[in-house]
């Protein structure tokens, strides 16, 4: 069976294991990143939207690090948006500055209502190299 490490970037362990999750498991060559908010430390929501995209972005890749890997080690991206519509323009300008060029990961974004306080958040996928 495949062995399966928790993965906690650095200053957020608490926060987690008050939420009873994993910020990503590294399983093989493989780092499955649990979903990924604009939190501030104490765990509250960023309130201007742009700037809580980028503070998501941001624990994203502080938890890529502490799993070994990077923003272009990322294959597979899922979003989630409280107001897909609205927010379309504000993302594409953060996601254009994230992944500037090609090849791209595989991206899906799925329109919901409700993220606990928050307005975006991203899981991904990606390989460790090595």
């Amino acid at each position: 069976m495949t062995q399966r490490d928790a993965v906690f970037p650095a200053g957020r362990h608490d926060l987690y294991t008050s939420q009873t999750y994993s910020a990503a498991i590294r399983s093989d060559n493989l780092l499955f990143v649990s979903g990924q908010v604009g939190s501030r430390s104490d765990g509250s929501p960023e309130p201007d939207f742009e700037a809580q995209v980028r503070l998501a972005f941001a624990n994203l890749e502080a938890t890529l690090q502490a799993g070994g890997c990077g923003l272009e080690d990322i294959v597979d991206v899922t979003t989630f948006h409280t107001d897909p519509e609205n927010q379309f323009g504000t993302i594409m300008t953060v996601k254009s500055e994230v992944f500037p060029e090609a090849p791209y990961p595989n991206w899906t974004a799925i329109g919901v209502n409700w993220l606990a306080g928050f307005d975006f958040e991203i899981k991904v996928i990606a390989r460790i190299p090595g």
